[in-house]
């Protein structure tokens, strides 16, 4: 079988020309977020409550564990995605993740919790990661700030809704194992997905290059990785607040369900509170950037 030629009119640039495939990438990030939203209500109270862990800290390990591994994965993404493709990626994060909600369901002990969210930091740097670059991929350079804004708009909301989901199911069954049932079918259907529906999107970043950019850029790791953290003050303000605003949430994950309810609230109200702040983001992330 010879190669398509990526200049060939079957490979198209635009949301129009692409919209199958863009939809099912939305659809597959609303699942990635949604398996971080199955910890948002619940894992901090089955921490205390369950395990009887006092210390905050010790409570906190499980996102230190989650954010230190997902930064990691995000910066090993795009080699990966380079070297064998956006779609085996995407496949490899979602397997990677299928273990993540029987482990919290069946966890015999807290290390048990600290390990799945191991697994589901490489679940979310590689597969938000890919479903990101997948669509920059489809649309083109026009259509990358509204790219950008839908998928964060879908896992954002996911995560939002999930909590708020995840916290009526355990107000009503219990914190294990019924809220986690979602995050089994959030595996089974993103994996099945992006293995057997979500083609490649090889051929449009060849296009794109042929068209936009005939001379590729030379910038070496280092390079990149001085100019956006160090040289360039613009790069350098939006990785500070990143971080910032990372940080904010990755505390208010572990704080503010214990917190709620050493004041006598209810799971299912905390996840209500939960939901506000993440489906917030995502609402207001769904414009279109620069």
């Amino acid at each position: 079988m010879t190669e398509r030629d990526p200049s060939s009119p079957a490979v198209r640039l635009g949301f129009r020309e692409n919209a199958g495939q863009f939809s099912l990438l939305v659809l597959i990030n609303a699942f990635v977020g949604g398996m971080v939203g199955l910890e948002r209500t619940v894992v901090p109270l089955v921490g205390s409550q369950e395990f009887g862990l006092v210390l905050r800290t010790a409570i906190f390990s499980f996102i230190v564990s989650f954010g230190v591994v997902k930064a990691f994965s995000n910066l090993a993404s795009g080699a990966l995605a380079d070297t064998f493709g956006r779609k085996r990626v995407l496949v490899a994060g979602w397997i990677l993740g299928v273990p993540v909600p029987f482990m919290i369901m069946l966890a015999p002990s807290w290390g048990w919790i600290v390990a799945a969210n191991v697994l589901l930091g490489i679940n979310q740097g590689l597969a938000w990661s890919m479903t990101l670059l997948m669509k920059i991929d489809l649309v083109g350079p026009r259509g990358r700030g509204l790219a950008v804004g839908l998928n964060e708009f879908a896992g954002y909301l996911a995560v939002g809704l999930t909590a708020l989901a995840t916290g009526y199911l355990a107000s009503a069954y219990g914190l294990r194992p019924e809220p986690f049932y979602l995050g089994v079918g959030y595996v089974v259907l993103g994996l099945l997905v992006s293995a057997l529906l979500v083609q490649d999107t090889g051929e449009h970043i060849r296009l794109e290059m042929v068209s936009y950019a005939p001379e590729p850029d030379t910038l070496s790791f280092r390079e990149v990785f001085a100019i956006t953290s160090l040289k360039d003050r613009n790069l350098f303000a939006c990785s500070q607040a990143g971080l910032v605003n990372n940080l904010n949430d990755g505390m208010s994950w572990g704080v503010f369900p214990i917190f709620f309810s050493a004041f006598g609230l209810g799971v299912g109200r905390i996840g209500i509170l939960k939901a506000i702040y993440p489906v917030v983001w995502g609402l207001l992330r769904s414009r279109p950037g620069p």
